[in-house]
């Protein structure tokens, strides 16, 4: 059985180290008052744990980290991006399927 990983906290003060990785990263931009961003947390836990070692997953509170938000122009959350060497590759707005974010972070790796 694996060990749960918890995905990433990430800032505006680490945002762009974060995305740096060699890994893929999936950026899930969110807030603690939008329903649709709970319903999806637990998918983004268990991806986490299911891509460590292939994959950075991480989560970026939009009201505590406006610059980054607003740089990636996120009008809605949760907004998922998917990052490699640093340039958004991919994209998702709103809660889709488990299997729908595994087929987008296993295209880039």
């Amino acid at each position: 059985m694996k060990t749960l990983v918890k995905p990433l906290t990430i800032t505006d003060a680490n945002f762009d180290q974060v995305i740096a990785s060699d890994q893929p990263v999936l950026v899930d931009f969110w807030a603690s008052w939008c329903g649709p961003c709970h319903m999806i947390a637990p998918v983004i836990e268990e991806l986490a744990t299911e891509f460590d070692g292939k994959a950075v997953l991480g989560k970026l509170d939009v009201d505590q980290n406006p610059i980054s938000a607003g740089k990636y122009k996120v009008r809605s959350i949760p907004t998922l991006l998917i990052f490699k060497n640093g340039q958004v590759v991919d994209q998702q707005i709103g809660v889709v399927p488990k299997n729908t974010l595994v087929q987008k972070l296993e295209a880039q790796l």
